[in-house]
């Protein structure tokens, strides 16, 4: 009966105890490698301890059937929209939320109250360009109707960018709804919002539309957050649900659009001559012009067509998709060339360009190529793309995503003839924007992350990518993110937070979001996990998540699963903390083994009494003529004067002797073991290495050690993190070898990020640099870095290489 009471209360006693949080409360110690289970959400039957979809996962579902006409002219649109909610939740939902984020350009909207400024006396031109736009301009939706399947109207609450719609009949797990919304709004010029969508107008009188975020959408209900609700702001973007779209666009006869989905009506919207081109375009080598930029410029010049009142409609369908995104204008001229896939879902893909005259000749020679290249890459890293069509679009908007099309904003410059050219930047720009954007189709178009809550999840994951991708571009690609060494600056920085920060609280976004977690994968793929199980475990992410909602938690535990690497540690470090690398070699001792022997010991003692120096103050004595007294008196020395104590007896022999006798192990089945031990160790005769190393930084990294030896060969040693475990502050670390050591450097391919230099080399070297000589000006005081206030948002030509204009 005790011991019943006893494993009682042990079962009442063990949740309390496993919940109560770890306290150092004797010494310094802190646990790098703590495991991080009382920072991740606890596994369950929707999410396993794995990392992947538990067998209960489930995710809502979302169709939409709508109709939309562009008034060029006003330059507004408005629409009506069908929408089907599908519960598959084993909740009961009496009530939806749908994002209007055209709202932001409201008044009032929270994004617009709560701008702030770096300095109280300083403002950008663009940031003053959007006070003046927006002192005039009516945005915001207007919500015309909110119905049921049979007209009756609903009621709903509009809150800045959210609506909620309250549902007669609560909404039972496994059912669907039906309700139709209609609404209108002005499109904001986006060069002067620096937006993600809007519309660009031109000298000749044309316009570019691009439309994102256009439509009332359902947000997100998932199994660890419920209703993703929260405001838009502008910068944490959004995560929706997957569903089926059907979607027709009235726009002016002369224009050409390009849309999320399949054209469905070709024959309505192209001519012959184009639909010809198209088909040809399928298993062309090279891309297609199916709207050639001698058609474009004839549109563009027909302003008679402008306001002849003539409409197209063109009919998209998109299936298993996110959202849904436009573009269109008469200025379009339009490339493509299928990509082949075999075996995949869909075989062939349509790799699209659409671009004004402004992007030639670059566009038409790089913009589709670079389509295809990304999904080259990207399909092998992930999985195949999943959509018939990929697209960019060149418009105002420096990068955005959408399924199935982004957009992407490099052109040319203009020359004196008339013609336009462009820079190795611009193009390598145009390359870089397009690898990344067409990227996030994979993530998080289709690996569903909340952009709103975790930016890095697409950013960082996307970057990433995109970095693997740029170097089989082209070799000695400029890559700006992912290269360790080019993330040092900001990981010393005082202006940062650490990734697992939410969207709107980030200091520096470019760094925050894209590139420090971008880097920390390259690491991981390089440096700590090597490439073949790298690729294996994130391969594994990719497929498990494909059409699905996953949490960093399920990112990291699928990494760590499918490779078999314990990873918290690094977690932690690079993802929940501040710290930077900064690993210094203090000190190295060369050690040979202590023999023991007096006759091998007391030369070598007397070899290193020899090489010290002489005091000062003897050497001074002797230059200066003075004679030590007993030099001067023979008769005053004695036994111990003339005895040498490097001189070996045959005491200090016996006593050797002894010693051996008694290293003898009578427990140990070989008694004679470390008389053994001894005797080889003495017989290699080897060289043995103390090295002593600190962590200046706080990030526990492996130590990477390229050894330089007296016969002029060299090693590369890589110690696992591991050897901080117990002291992540200061370790020392034993090396033998047969070889003299002559030099060694810490971290010598840059791989980890460690922020100095100096301290990685043993002996320390002189580090070359450049003396910058500059003429002094007083007028000016020190103008803070505009990127670590991300209160001003930078205009386009200022944000390279951030890309999406710092989003």
């Amino acid at each position: 009966m005790l011991a019943l009471l006893q494993m009682v209360l042990v079962i009442l006693l063990a949740p309390a105890t496993a919940a109560g949080a770890v306290s150092q409360t004797k010494g310094t110690f802190v646990d790098r490698f703590r495991q991080l289970d009382e920072v991740l959400p606890t596994p369950n039957d929707y999410r396993t301890a794995s990392g992947a979809p538990g067998h209960r996962y489930w995710q809502q579902r979302v169709d939409y059937d709508i109709r939309v006409r562009l008034d060029e002219q006003a330059r507004s649109i408005e629409g009506s929209e069908t929408i089907t909610y599908h519960n598959r939740s084993p909740d009961t939902l009496r009530y939806l939320w749908l994002q209007l984020e055209q709202n932001i350009f409201e008044r009032d909207s929270v994004d617009a109250l709560t701008r702030t400024l770096a300095e109280p006396d300083r403002i950008t031109f663009s940031e003053l360009r959007r006070l003046q736009y927006l002192e005039s301009f009516d945005g915001g939706y207007r919500i015309t109707r909110v119905a049921d399947a049979q007209g009756r109207p609903l009621p709903h609450t509009i809150a800045g960018t959210l609506m909620r719609i309250d549902l007669p009949t609560p909404l039972g797990s496994g059912q669907s709804v039906r309700l139709g919304i209609d609404w209108a709004y002005n499109l904001a010029e986006e060069n002067a919002v620096d937006d993600r969508s809007g519309y660009e107008s031109f000298d000749d009188g044309n316009d570019i539309f691009l439309l994102a975020q256009w439509f009332p959408r359902l947000i997100a209900y998932s199994d660890y957050e419920g209703w993703h609700n929260r405001e838009f702001i502008n910068d944490g973007e959004f995560t929706l649900e997957f569903g089926d779209y059907q979607v027709a666009i009235d726009v002016p006869a002369d224009h050409v659009v390009s849309a999320t989905g399949e054209l469905e009506n070709a024959s309505a919207v192209l001519s012959a001559e184009q639909r010809r081109r198209l088909a040809a375009a399928r298993d062309a080598e090279r891309p297609v012009f199916v709207v050639t930029p001698e058609e474009a410029l004839a549109a563009e010049q027909a302003a008679a067509d402008r306001t002849s009142g003539q409409r197209k409609v063109w009919r998209f369908a998109a299936k298993s998709v996110r959202d849904f995104a436009w573009a269109s204008s008469r200025k379009f001229i339009w490339d493509a060339q299928g990509f082949e896939q075999p075996g995949a879902e869909h075989p062939l893909v349509m790799a699209m360009s659409f671009s004004p005259k402004e992007g030639e000749p670059l566009w038409s020679r790089y913009s589709t190529e670079a389509v295809i290249h990304t999904m080259e890459v990207y399909s092998r890293f992930a999985f195949p793309y999943p959509y018939p069509v990929a697209q960019s679009v060149n418009g105002p908007v420096g990068g955005m995503e959408y399924p199935m099309i982004t957009f992407n904003g490099p052109r040319t410059e203009p020359r004196e003839d008339g013609t336009r050219t462009y820079s190795r930047g611009e193009r390598r720009f145009l390359v870089t924007v397009i690898i990344h954007e067409i990227g996030h189709i994979y993530f998080p178009m289709v690996v569903n992350s909340d952009e709103r809550q975790w930016t890095w999840m697409d950013e960082g994951v996307n970057t990433f990518l995109q970095y693997l991708a740029e170097r089989e571009w082209e070799s000695d690609y400029p890559s700006t993110m992912g290269e360790p060494r080019d993330i040092v600056e900001y990981m010393k920085s005082e202006h940062q937070v650490p990734i697992m920060t939410n969207s709107e609280s980030i200091l520096q976004f470019g760094n925050n979001a894209y590139a420090k977690p971008a880097t920390a994968l390259v690491i991981l793929r390089e440096t700590i996990i090597g490439r073949e199980r790298f690729d294996f475990a994130f391969r594994e992410y990719a497929r498990r998540w494909q059409f699905k909602r996953p949490t960093p938690a399920d990112l990291f535990r699928t990494l760590e699963d499918a490779s078999g690497v314990d990873l918290d540690w690094f977690w932690r470090g690079w993802f929940y903390t501040t710290d930077h690398v900064d690993i210094s070699i203090d000190r190295i001792t060369h050690l040979k083994v202590d023999t023991g022997n007096p006759d091998v010991e007391r030369p070598w003692q007397r070899q290193r009494h020899l090489d010290e120096p002489r005091p000062r103050t003897d050497v001074g004595n002797e230059a200066e003529g003075r004679v030590p007294r007993l030099e001067r008196l023979p008769e005053l020395k004695d036994f111990y004067n003339e005895h040498d104590p490097f001189t070996v007896t045959n005491k200090d022999r016996n006593d050797h002797h002894a010693y051996l006798e008694g290293l003898t192990d009578n427990k140990d089945s070989n008694p004679d073991w470390k008389r053994q031990v001894l005797a080889k160790a003495v017989a290699d005769d080897r060289n043995y290495y103390v090295f002593e190393f600190s962590n200046l930084g706080g990030l526990v990294m492996p130590i990477i050690l390229q050894l330089g030896y007296a016969d002029g060969s060299s090693e590369t040693v890589r110690i696992p993190a591991e050897v901080w475990r117990r002291s992540p502050e200061r370790v020392t670390w034993l090396l033998m070898r047969d070889g003299e050591l002559m030099t060694a450097e810490l971290d010598p391919h840059w791989e980890t990020a460690d922020v100095d230099l100096y301290n990685n080399h043993y002996p320390r070297r002189i580090l070359p640099s450049r003396l910058e000589v500059f003429e002094a000006d007083d007028s000016e005081g020190d103008i803070p870095d505009r990127d670590l206030m991300h209160d001003i948002r930078l205009p386009l030509e200022e944000a390279v290489p951030m890309l999406e204009s710092g989003r």
